[in-house]
């Protein structure tokens, strides 16, 4: 099967204290969330400036594949669409059908899998194909990457890093803790371990 171009597909962030509020009403949108609760995670964003890291890191992570794909002598386009804040993925996904893309691969930018990782990510590309109608390449996406070799190695290498920071005498006896986004109850009874009453999905889904 041959491809034509490469769509990294992200979560998307604001990059300015004026696009904080307006980028969580999208991420938030049909859920009745109240506004004074936008209110406080906004207050987390300003904190910082209203700018997320991830687009910037997004376009760093382009260039990178740019560069091994010119190394490998691929010709191939690397557009960026996001969920919630710009670049939407509509609007790229409409870009790409005006440039000629018929066939893309896609890269979803969260490893793991669960709908708001994984099952969200093919809604976006099904909704911007929707939206741009029967010009819309075929977008097919990649497997989730949570168990690749190199995002394990990559981890390792960052809790060893993190534990040379700790005096060696403390490092023993040193613990490792992990956190992450918290799942809804609702979430993980659809898409939790089988054992647990989810359903099981295979190593394409999430």
């Amino acid at each position: 099967m041959s491809y034509d171009a490469v769509l990294l597909l992200s979560f998307g962030g604001p990059e300015g204290p004026e696009d904080v509020r307006p980028f969580l009403e999208n991420v938030t949108r049909g859920r009745g969330v109240p506004p004074e609760r936008l209110d406080d995670v906004a207050e987390h964003y300003l904190h910082f400036g209203g700018v997320s890291p991830l687009n910037q890191l997004n376009r760093d992570i382009i260039d990178r594949v740019r560069i091994e794909l010119d190394r490998q002598g691929l010709d191939l386009p690397v557009y960026f669409g996001n969920r919630n804040w710009e670049p939407m993925v509509e609007d790229t996904v409409a870009r790409m059908a005006a440039d000629g893309v018929r066939r893309a691969l896609v890269f979803a930018t969260s490893a793991y899998g669960g709908y708001s990782a994984c099952r969200q990510y093919d809604e976006d590309i099904e909704r911007a194909r929707n939206a741009v109608g029967e010009r819309a390449p075929e977008l097919v996406k990649l497997r989730q990457f949570f168990d690749h070799p190199l995002f394990v190695a990559a981890n390792a290498d960052a809790v060893r890093a993190a534990l040379e920071e700790i005096p060696e005498e403390r490092r023993a006896s040193a613990r490792v803790i992990y956190t992450a986004h918290s799942v809804p109850t609702a979430a993980d009874a659809v898409a939790g371990p089988a054992s647990e009453g989810g359903h099981r999905y295979s190593r394409q889904g999430g």
